[in-house]
């Protein structure tokens, strides 16, 4: 009889042992973006040969109307923010009051069969925050059609300057998927069939996905692309690495497992049968030599911890830089997690929180897929590693422990799924499947949103729950919880990290009408200016009455990305409206327009913009595309 089982908690409980950590640790950690000169979560460093222009539209078929004259004179003869200046544009460095932030969740649900549910309403949901009931003020229902629309949309904003009203070619990236690789635990046998799994899902791999590949071990890497072929290139050298290998045949044979139950669990059992087993490897069955054995034993079990939590660690660390990486990609970000599973000890149980509570924070999923297949115990352990001894009274129990460690190797993927609202996919030989599953867009899924009631703007981790009305027997995926906005002291950085987190986002915001075009001009073959071309519709901006004007700031925030997501450059600029009411009305009916200039190569790039006001606490986001060919 193995008495290890009666010292591990059950799945539920580690489960919400797991839940409770990353919410204590919420308020200890911050992600923050690296350097800002190349970090994609930095959306405002200065670009090169910005240009500076605020007009209000005119109608390039029909002549100028008053009002139109009017306000482009202001903006025209604009040049600073002086007191009598109705319109004027500078550099960033608004300052605005907190907004409520629209806190969206994106919710598959799932039949017994696996296949998505598509016939929900909003009525079907309940969303709590911190246990509390929530009103779902929007809800939208995503598929590949809507996605394709938006992307389409998006497209349509390049104005090509030799065939006006031709689209673009590109197609805006709004998922990002990482596939990680656990080669530190893998196996042969099952990395192989693996390859050859995951080469049929990147077949089917949605042209507005990105999807990038790593291992554990750090020696196997590509970044986010489109090229599918490349990709398959990539994978051909996913092989076993483990850090550490063992000789052929070991004596004392003890295992990762068998030494955290002796050092960590103080299970006397499984250290007496490592001792039994050394007396009959080491010393021919000589009882006397129980002591040299019990020595052998205790160091075996001390090295072999150190080697298993080592590799464990590798896998941790390197998730970690994953997730930090998908952090800064504009659109919705998932990591695959594909791995044979391994035992995690109690020490490292605070590791494992800690990646579950970043993949949280930076808004990451993590699906995990079991490469094992359909799992069967193996009795006779690794065929590469002989049983070393004959000793017929340990046999049936260090059978028992390889059983026992094989099963267990599946709880942290579980552990790192759930966590995080993903799905894990296991006990199961149709891996290709369960790819399509947790590595593809679903068909049909949910989007609720809500503004947190009673929200204290403490900057901690807040739980999320989704459930549905009636009592299904359906599966729901949604995130587990975000990160609650935090009060600054100065509203400076307040203003920085609500705009950051909106241009990260793949989501259109429309609190007031914003429309973008984009347009280049080529100087020569290498030379590219592009301009951003924003029309705002101010008549449903908040103004603030006073003097006699209507005053308010935009802070627009221009970012392009490459066309996997790669930050490229971007800027940020300031509104300054003290408007007097002729020129408010004025700029009602015809809006303003502000044109931003950047300098670029040939290629194909994607654009977001952000627009935020002072003092309605209105936000606006848009995206574009550009094909600028060689």
């Amino acid at each position: 009889m193995n008495l290890n089982r009666s010292h591990r908690p059950s799945a539920r409980v580690r489960l919400a042992l797991l839940l409770s950590l990353f919410v204590l640790f919420a308020g200890v950690s911050t992600v923050r973006s690296q350097s800002p000169t190349t970090s994609p979560a930095n959306p405002t460093p200065p670009a090169p040969a910005a240009e500076n222009q605020l007009t209000a539209p005119t109608s390039p078929s029909s002549p100028q109307n008053p009002a139109d004259s009017s306000a482009s004179a202001v903006a025209k003869t604009a040049t600073g923010a002086d007191s009598k200046t109705e319109l004027a544009i500078q550099d960033s460095g608004t300052t605005f009051r907190l907004r409520v932030n629209l806190v969206q969740v994106h919710v598959t649900v799932r039949d017994p069969s696996g296949k998505p549910v598509n016939n929900l309403r909003k009525e079907d949901f309940l969303l709590y925050d911190q246990g509390k009931l929530q009103t779902i003020s929007t809800f939208a229902i995503e598929t590949r059609e809507t996605r394709r629309a938006k992307a389409e949309a998006a497209a349509k904003t390049q104005v090509d300057e030799v065939e006006p009203g031709k689209p673009a070619s590109s197609v805006i990236p709004d998922r990002f998927v990482a596939l990680v690789f656990d080669d530190t635990h893998f196996e042969m046998a099952d990395i192989a069939n693996v390859r050859v799994e995951v080469g049929k899902f990147l077949d089917t791999v949605a042209p507005t996905d990105r999807v990038a590949i790593f291992s554990t071990s750090g020696e196997l890497t590509h970044g986010f692309t489109s090229d599918k072929e490349q990709l398959k290139k990539t994978l051909l050298g996913l092989i076993p690495r483990a850090k550490f290998q063992g000789s052929t045949i070991d004596c004392p044979d003890v295992t990762f497992y068998e030494a955290d139950q002796i050092l960590n669990y103080s299970n006397t059992q499984v250290f007496n049968v490592d001792v039994q087993d050394t007396i009959q490897c080491a010393f021919g069955g000589d009882q006397t030599q129980i002591a040299s054995a019990r020595s052998m034993v205790q160091s075996a079990s001390q090295r072999m911890l150190v080697q298993g939590e080592t590799e464990n660690q590798y896998a941790y660390t390197f998730m970690q830089d994953v997730i930090r990486r998908l952090g800064g990609m504009p659109g919705e970000r998932v990591l695959v997690y594909v791995s044979p599973g391994f035992v995690t000890t109690l020490a490292q149980h605070i590791d494992l929180s800690t990646v579950v509570d970043l993949a949280n924070r930076s808004n990451v999923v993590i699906n995990a897929l079991d490469g094992r297949g359909l799992y069967t115990p193996d009795l006779m352990g690794d065929i590469s590693k002989p049983v070393n001894t004959n000793n017929y009274q340990t046999a049936g129990l260090k059978a028992s422990y390889r059983i026992d460690a094989q099963n267990e190797q599946a709880f942290v993927l579980g552990d790192l799924a759930y966590g995080t609202g993903g799905t894990f996919f296991h006990n199961s030989n149709d891996l290709a499947g369960g790819l399509q599953i947790i590595g593809a867009a679903p068909e049909v899924s949910y989007v609720l949103g809500f503004s947190p009631l009673s929200q204290k703007m403490d900057g901690q981790f807040h739980t999320l729950k989704v459930v549905l009305t009636e009592k299904r027997k359906f599966t729901i995926q949604a995130r587990r919880g975000y990160m609650a906005p935090k009060k600054f002291k100065d509203a400076n950085e307040q203003a920085k990290e609500e705009i950051q987190d909106a241009v990260l986002s793949k989501d259109e915001i429309l609190d007031f009408p914003l429309q973008i075009q984009t347009q280049y001009f080529k100087a020569d073959d290498t030379s590219v200016r592009l301009s951003v071309v924003s029309h705002l519709e101010i008549k449903g901006v908040h103004f603030r009455k006073a003097d006699g004007r209507n005053w308010d700031n935009l802070t627009l925030a221009t970012v392009i990305f490459d066309d996997n997501g790669n930050y490229v450059m971007g800027q940020e600029k300031l509104v300054t409206m003290k408007l007097l009411d002729t020129t408010y009305e004025k700029l009602s009916r015809s809006g303003i327009v502000v044109k931003s200039t950047f300098d670029v190569k040939p290629g194909r790039y994607m654009i977001r913009q952000v627009v935020r006001d002072s003092e309605g606490s209105q936000m606006a986001a848009r995206n574009g595309a550009v094909d600028i060919p060689n």
